[in-house]
């Protein structure tokens, strides 16, 4: 009979200044984050101080309370809110008779579980190592002889100094493999922009309900979709029927969180880089979160250090079928600009796809071309800069064309078309 896997027992600790408002969201999506990680939370510390310690983010008195807690509830790891130092966790190790953890760690720990492609595998590895390596240094068994002593002094000096370099030249050797996937990438976006359809980046908190609405559009499954936080890592673009008759592209994109580390920011930015290209952001929210309006402050604020500004964003509130018709109504009168759905029930997704396309007919502007007979060979270069919506064949043997594009592509069919 297959045993079930034990979830690890573990105690999380946030620690807020007390010159700052206490956010209880953070701790709480701590706990989610944990639990996605394969643990059970077992007890919580709200820490609050005048000041964080430098030697043990929360000084020694309150690290022996939680080592005793640890002790006494047979804890697997201490996990904090927020990243500490490596000098802090190996103090707090000296305390704590279990794992210490932050948040950067056990968020690593989570993309790692769940990165499937190759570009995903990479920049989890590489933020891994990079949060590593100032972190190796006589910690754990695997590394004992580094601690010196008579007899060890030499050899562990050297056995530490070669691990570090082998992590160096491993980030070194891995940051080339991802320029050489940013430059894969930048031709594959390339190739798909030379595909005549617009591009709709799906972007949202994690959990927000962003793989479900892709797979509601496409009327597949072939989006993993889970009430788990970074269910989904990898990008995914897919093409969707509009209501006009055309299709468009639509990508789901990696869920963004409360204190994301840096480290993957800057590793998923060529996955990220997807919404700097879109020709409209779906900013999609969890409408059930009592944390919402956190949680798209957020967002935005990444969307902004991505560098997307001029981007247009059509807000959407999700998951509404969680809500009481009070709660909604409430919501929508608060959010008037607003479109308010639930991907999972299909409730106003066709409101949703209109609100698309008029959005993207800002930038596709609608133009009509005739096309004498003589010149029918050039229809293969306009479908390639343009998207043909109505094609009409005239007795004469000319065709009339309605068609979308951008101001650069239909500026340049109009220069094919002169000098044909």
């Amino acid at each position: 009979m297959k045993q079930e896997k034990t979830l690890e027992r573990v105690i999380l600790v946030s620690v807020n200044l007390k010159s700052q408002r206490t956010d209880s969201s953070s701790l709480a999506e701590l706990s989610r984050l944990a639990h996605t990680a394969g643990a059970e939370t077992v007890r919580r510390f709200e820490v609050r101080m005048s000041e964080f310690n430098a030697a043990t983010f929360i000084g020694k008195g309150k690290a022996e309370e939680i080592a005793q807690e640890a002790h006494s509830l047979e804890v697997d790891a201490v996990i904090f809110d927020d990243e500490i130092s490596p000098a802090q966790q190996k103090n707090l190790e000296k305390i704590i008779p279990a794992k210490v953890l932050d948040r950067t760690r056990l968020i690593l720990d989570i993309f790692a579980q769940r990165a499937h492609t190759q570009e995903g595998k990479l920049q989890v590895e590489l933020a891994q190592l990079k949060y590593l390596l100032p972190r190796l240094g006589g910690q754990g068994t695997a590394l004992m002889q580094q601690k010196g002593g008579i007899g060890l002094r030499g050899p562990g000096e050297t056995k530490l100094e070669y691990d570090k370099r082998r992590l160096r030249l491993r980030i070194s050797k891995l940051e080339r493999e991802i320029e050489q996937v940013k430059k894969e990438r930048s031709l594959r976006r390339k190739r798909r922009g030379e595909i005549p359809l617009p591009q709709i980046a799906i972007v949202g908190y994690t959990n927000a309900g962003k793989s479900t609405l892709l797979n509601t559009l496409t009327r597949q499954h072939s989006v993993y979709a889970d009430d788990k936080l970074f269910a989904t890592l990898d990008p995914t673009t897919r093409r969707v029927r509009m209501p006009a008759g055309s299709e468009m592209l639509f990508t789901d994109t990696v869920g963004f969180i409360q204190k994301l580390p840096h480290t993957l920011v800057r590793s998923f930015r060529a996955t990220l880089e997807e919404t700097i290209f879109a020709d409209v952001i779906l900013h999609v929210q969890d409408a059930s979160s009592p944390h919402y309006p956190e949680q798209a402050a957020t967002v935005r604020r990444i969307l902004t250090e991505l560098g997307v500004h001029k981007t247009p964003i059509i807000e959407v509130m999700n998951k509404t079928d969680l809500l009481s018709p009070h709660r909604l109504a409430i919501l929508q009168k608060q959010y008037p600009h607003t479109l308010f759905i639930s991907a999972e029930k299909g409730i106003h997704l066709s409101q949703l796809l209109e609100q698309v396309e008029e959005s993207v007919a800002k930038r596709w502007k609608l133009h009509r071309v005739k096309l004498p007979a003589h010149r029918l060979h050039l229809i293969g270069k306009i479908y390639q800069k343009s998207l043909v919506i109505v094609r009409k064949e005239k007795p004469s043997g000319a065709l009339e064309l309605t068609l979308m594009a951008t101001d650069g592509n239909y500026a340049s069919l109009l220069k094919l078309l002169q000098v044909n």
